[in-house]
This record gives C-alpha cells, structure tokens and sequence, in this order.
C-alpha cells in the first residue's frame, strides 16, 4: 500500500513600518572608548598648564567607568571620589556643582541619596543634545580646579578634531620680519617667528619652557644663574635686568636649545638681526 504525502506551501506577508516610524525606538549615541580617552587627555591637559595632580574619570550614561586616570601625585582616594563625581552627574543629568550648592542652601536630606557624591567636578557629556556619559575629577588643588578639569575635557568631546596649520613662505618672512607670533591657537605650545636687533633683558618663564631653533645670526645666550632686580610684567612672566652667574654659550645658525620652564635665561649680546624660532609648550 501506498503512502502518498501532501505538502502545502504557505506564502505569508509581513508588512512592516519604516523605522522612523516606529514611535517605541529612539536612536542612542554611545560614548566610546575613544571619546572617552578624549575627553581624560583634555583634563590632564588643563592639570598640566595649572601644574596640578587629580584623578580623572569617565562614564557611559549608565554610570559605568569607560576610563580612569589617576595623575602622579593624586592623593589615595582620588580615584574612587572621581567615579563618583561622574557616576552622580551622569545619573542625574546635573552638574554636581548643581548639587554641592543646593546642599550648602540647607537641603541636607539629599546627602542620603545612594551612589550620590554631591562635590563638585562632575559634568555631564553631552553630544547633540543627548547624554552620552559624564566626567569626574578630585584631587586638583581645590574644589574649583576640579570642576576647571571637567569643564575643560567635557568641551573636548565636541571640539574640531584638530587640523593641520600651514604658513606659506611670504608669511613666514613677514613674521620674521617685525618678529611675531606665527601661531597661538589655543594649544599647550605657541610658536613664535623672534627677531633681535639687540640684547634684551633676563627672562624666567614660569611655566614654559622654550625651544629655541636658530634661523640666522649669532648669540651670547646665558641661562641659569639669579635674575638681577626681577619683576612680574605679566602672569607668569618674570624680567630681570640681568643674570649674575649662569652658563653662557654661544649661539649660531642651526643650533637648537631648550629652556625648562623656570630657568633665568638672556640674550647677552646678539648680531643685528638675530633671527629664531621660539616653541613654547606649556
């Protein structure tokens, strides 16, 4: 006997709605590793030009560390009280400054709030118009420093990726011509376009130190030693009529030195004109 076996075939169509039309989806931006690398270089950045310590943290918008850095000098804790600064302003979606003040004005209850550190140093990290995650950071000098860091890499995740700079040769001549800053945009160095006719005075650059490239001429140059009848002309800027003591050497076209920053140095004698690049990285 035989067996005979129907098989039915079933076509069914499934209509679905365009995605922009599904009302229960929205689309998400995620912070990544990168972004968050970013966002810790531009902290540490602004720690540097304040020469001070702390620890730096970033969180996804969940309040789960992506990345944490912890700066020579950054006392124990540091660490942990960063975490919580970015946990709290991720969660919350507030600056925890916000927080700091509104407990200060007498709402103490707050301060029984879980995983909730009201310091401020935690700033939301917003990309076009979503929170994506937060900074925190403890440990700089003081409070206010703290939340200079994280406002400073907190405006680095949405900041042009840098470019390249270029200056043609006519500019470059001009610059040396009247000697003037070439570029000043911004960055933790500037480059200057020098030109001496004569000596100058005692320099000490309190936080930067200069890379000097000798485009032409000749130089007694002194460095180290005391400043003679120093003075501050501006922030960070100290002059001296002279240096008593130091080590003098004699500059020409090709050479390269660099000055620390906080080292007396002058330009004792020089050929008319003395020509040089100034890099100065703070």
């Amino acid at each position: 006997m035989k067996t005979t076996r129907l098989f039915l075939a079933c076509a069914f169509t499934v209509t679905l709605a365009p995605a922009a039309t599904l009302n229960n989806v929205s689309e998400k931006k995620t912070l990544t590793l990168d972004g968050a690398r970013r966002v810790i270089a531009a902290a540490a950045a602004q720690a540097a030009r304040n020469q001070s310590a702390g620890a730096i943290a970033v969180v996804d918008d969940g309040g789960n560390v992506i990345a944490l850095e912890r700066l020579d000098g950054t006392f124990a804790a540091g660490p942990n009280i960063a975490i919580g600064k970015a946990r709290t302003a991720a969660l919350f979606k507030l600056p925890t400054k916000f927080f700091e003040e509104v407990i200060a004005k007498g709402r103490t209850s707050m301060v029984a709030l879980n995983d909730f550190t009201p310091l401020q140093g935690g700033v939301p990290l917003t990309v076009d118009g979503q929170i994506v995650g937060a900074i925190g950071v403890s440990g700089a000098k003081n409070a206010d420093q703290d939340n200079e860091l994280a406002m400073a890499g907190a405006a680095a995740l949405n900041a042009p990726e840098p470019g390249v700079t270029y200056f043609d040769a006519e500019t470059v001549r001009s610059a040396f011509a009247k000697g003037s800053v070439l570029f000043n945009d911004g960055e933790p160095y500037m480059v200057h376009a020098s030109r001496r006719e004569s000596p100058g005075m005692a320099e000490i650059h309190t936080k930067d130190a200069d890379i000097i490239y000798v485009l032409d001429g000749t130089a007694t140059f002194v460095t180290g030693g005391v400043a003679i009848a120093p003075s501050t002309t501006a922030p960070d800027e100290i002059r001296g009529k002279a240096i008593d003591g130091g080590e003098t050497r004699q500059l020409a076209k090709g050479d390269v030195i660099i000055v620390p920053a906080g080292i007396p140095h002058w330009f004792k004698e020089v050929s008319n004109p003395f020509l040089y690049y100034v890099v100065k990285v703070r």
